[in-house]
């Protein structure tokens, strides 16, 4: 007589068995999608950065967010990661005696982590009632609450951790930073950008960024080296276009070119990002993740339009039960038999 786990273990197989008749014999992923020509994001400098917190503070006053306290006085904002209320946090590495400012060996560094703004966003494709979206012009990842239904797949979906669900919201809401999309018609620009005294953070066109982060590191570590500060014009840029953004076009100032890592992280990672970072500090040592060129979304979105386009999947499943079920019915004559017996 069959028993429960039978059943289980038979339900399980047949429901693989028919799925697997349904999809074709080579799965073919799309290719990665790549970011758009006028993509907006920001280039991040970590040997330019002091960890003063002021992006952290611009970008909860223009989101209007709530501080998050970690301490017991409650006197200041301290959220030790992102969140739904904490779009923007700059994190610290540290080892041994910390005795010298972006040296893996006694020494510390900063990381800003905020939303990459990913060429080839998983949110995005895991989402199944597109509240999240990409611009296809400015390529900002942004996020609709009116069509959020709560699910989290954004939150499970992305490899840097950044969605995440604001568990006190009545009604179930996600919070990421959207590169202050909603500021942009008002000629203002990403807010941790704007206030940042050292041009840590840098806004403007990716391609630009890319152009300018490629140009510090071909300087030797230790002579000077012109940052740009708040936005990063894009070259030939027209009185008329600059008029668009707030603030002075220049704000370069002169400093001394670190010891960089030779890599652009956000260049190829994941099919390649928006926002791109610059460390002397190995990158997985300061918390980003080890990532291969080319975006999961890429597979998990054409396996999920396998699987379920036409209900394919559902109706295989629905098959396989089905057979497990009628296999395992014992027929009328040999009940009686056993009990007879």
């Amino acid at each position: 007589m069959a028993t429960r786990r039978d059943f289980l273990k038979g339900c399980l197989a047949g429901g693989a068995a028919a799925a697997s008749a349904v999809l074709p014999e080579t799965a073919c992923a799309r290719d990665t999608l790549q970011r758009p020509p006028e993509a907006l994001g920001l280039l991040y400098d970590a040997t330019l950065c002091v960890g003063c917190q002021a992006c952290v503070a611009a970008c909860k006053q223009v989101n209007e967010n709530p501080a998050e306290f970690t301490a017991v006085d409650k006197l200041w904002d301290t959220p030790l990661d992102t969140s739904g209320h904490t779009f923007n946090l700059i994190k610290m590495y540290r080892h041994g005696t910390m005795e010298t400012k972006d040296a893996e060996e006694n020494g510390f560094s900063f990381m800003k982590t905020s939303c990459m703004h990913c060429a080839d966003p998983s949110c995005v494709s895991a989402c199944p009632v597109s509240a999240m979206t990409k611009n296809p012009v400015t390529g900002v990842v942004g996020y609709d609450a009116d069509a959020c239904i709560g699910c989290r797949y954004c939150v499970a979906a992305c490899p840097f951790g950044i969605p995440k669900y604001q568990y006190d919201s009545p009604t179930g809401k996600i919070g990421k930073c959207e590169l202050c999309r909603h500021r942009h018609k008002d000629g203002h620009y990403s807010a941790c950008a704007e206030v940042c005294p050292t041009g840590a953070t840098l806004f403007g066109r990716t391609e630009d960024l890319l152009a300018e982060a490629k140009r510090r590191l071909a300087v030797k570590p230790g002579d000077k080296l012109v940052v740009p500060r708040g936005r990063l014009p894009k070259p030939g840029e027209t009185a008329e276009e600059a008029a668009k953004w707030k603030g002075p076009l220049d704000q370069s100032y002169e400093a001394v070119a670190g010891s960089y890592l030779q890599h652009v992280y956000g260049e190829k990672e994941y099919g390649g990002t928006q926002v791109l970072k610059l460390s002397a500090v190995n990158f997985q040592k300061a918390g980003l993740p080890d990532l291969p060129p080319k975006s999961s979304a890429a597979t998990s979105e054409t396996i999920q339009h396998t699987l379920y386009g036409g209900l394919m999947m559902p109706i295989a499943v629905l098959a396989g039960l089905t057979w497990v079920a009628k296999r395992n019915v014992v027929p009328e004559d040999d009940n009686q038999k056993g009990g007879q017996s």
